[in-house]
């Protein structure tokens, strides 16, 4: 494995994160390492322990199950009908030979350990941790290999606790990916943040920002945040907060100096402040959107000529047909107009992580001071230190049927090299909107 520069989690200029804890990550700039900057390449190891702390989850929990993944791997595990799964990634074919850390604290436990769908059969005794030969399967292509655990039968309270996967063989002989690093296991957990920045034509002082948005059907995992309009100083998206409720939210980060504060909202938008790492002004509106339809975002940046700036924002909704209003923020000591538009995808519940998500971009146009409409065709993909620091690599980018698309999260095969550009087709056809009738 490469052992690679470290970026503050989920690093990316001019982005930002909203955390399962509901506070706000400020992504880094663009001062940050570049993520091909390797230190050293260690030489490929005999055996791999995969730690199921940063590299595993609960993917079925039974009625009733407590099972958990910690900075142990899995614990209270205690029901049959619970499934653990861990992922980890090879580049070569060949034999794979799967041992597991565990240990049972008394009695006896028979478990079925699933590798890229062989089931074995394990029974497990001893209340040390030790290793555990489980058996061999040929890999015939590279990617993602998946390990299932399930109870079978116990005698004792539960079924045991385990640690680690144990990889060997000559699938492992080189480039072997998994979660690494403990500082990081929440982050490698919640998996790649991926990001599409657009290129704004020089000559051109955007003031407004134009966005179409589609979550293809079935894409849209509680945890996702679909973020649609990014700026230097915040963004502006939907997301997927519970089985039963769905946001649009816009934010505004603080400046070094000073507060972000709410000038107006729309009606029903909840506003607030956040904290964590990062603040500033949060407005949101509980809205059941739906993947599969289109949704359209505008936002519009604009010193006030007080040495502060206000930053507005609605989506168009088709179930209303209308534009709906989220809020201005008034951002002090800030003179600016729109600068640093991107789009981004992530996922912010980490025990969701191995879930995939994907959105697809089109349609992207700027509003000049001048009072022209100027489209944007020109997109550039990176992704986060999740990433780059190659904990995973189920991150992709690009064009997809004329659009730009971002997926993350899944566990699956390609991904799309940091720093990707890509051109989609021009529409030619400005946005239909009347800015002197918005709400």
């Amino acid at each position: 494995m490469k052992i690679k520069l470290l970026l503050s989690g989920c690093a990316f200029a001019m982005s930002a994160m909203l955390c399962s804890c509901g506070k706000e990550k400020v992504g880094t700039s663009d001062a940050a390492p570049r993520p091909d900057q390797t230190l050293s390449a260690l030489p490929p190891a005999s055996s791999y322990s995969v730690p199921l702390a940063g590299n595993g989850y609960v993917t079925t929990l039974a009625a009733g199950g407590a099972e958990v993944i910690t900075s142990n791997g899995l614990g209270n595990w205690t029901s049959a009908s619970s499934i653990a799964s861990a992922w980890f990634r090879l580049a070569q074919t060949g034999t794979l030979n799967v041992s597991i850390r565990a240990k049972v604290p008394s009695g006896t436990s028979t478990i079925q350990v699933t590798v890229n769908g062989t089931n074995f059969t394990k029974t497990l005794t001893g209340s040390s941790y030790a290793t555990h030969s489980i058996g061999s399967v040929t890999i015939a292509a590279a990617g993602y290999v998946r390990v299932d655990l399930k109870g079978i039968s116990k005698t004792g309270s539960y079924f045991g606790d385990v640690s680690d996967i144990i990889i060997s063989g000559a699938s492992t002989a080189s480039d072997v990916v998994y979660a690494n690093d403990p500082a990081n296991y929440y982050w490698s957990r919640r998996g790649p943040s991926v990001h599409m920045g657009y290129t704004i034509p020089a000559g051109n002082t955007a003031e407004w920002f134009y966005n179409e948005m589609t979550i293809p059907s079935g894409e849209d995992p509680i945890g996702s945040y679909f973020m649609s309009n990014g700026f230097s100083q915040g963004y502006f998206g939907i997301q997927v907060n519970s089985a039963t409720e769905r946001r649009v939210l816009f934010s505004v980060w603080d400046p070094s100096s000073g507060k972000t504060t709410l000038v107006r909202k729309g009606p029903n938008v909840v506003d607030n402040t956040f904290g964590g790492e990062g603040t500033g002004g949060q407005s949101y509106l509980v809205f059941n959107w739906a993947a599969g339809t289109t949704y359209r975002f505008l936002t519009q940046i604009k010193p006030d000529g007080t040495g502060a700036s206000l930053f507005s924002s609605w989506i168009y909704t088709p179930e209303t047909s209308s534009w709906r209003f989220i809020a201005t923020w008034k951002r002090p000591n800030t003179v600016t107009y729109y600068t640093g538009a991107h789009s981004f995808l992530e996922n912010f519940i980490d025990t969701r992580g191995y879930l995939g998500r994907k959105v697809r971009y089109n349609n992207q146009w700027v509003r000049n001071t001048a009072g022209t409409w100027v489209e944007l065709t020109q997109g550039r993909f990176t992704t986060d230190a999740t990433g780059t620091n190659d904990q995973r690599r189920d991150y992709a980018g690009g064009l997809d049927s004329g659009s730009f698309y971002l997926r993350n999260g899944g566990y699956f095969v390609t991904s799309t090299a940091y720093g990707s550009t890509f051109t989609r087709p021009a529409l030619g056809v400005a946005p239909t909107v009347n800015l002197a009738t918005l709400p």
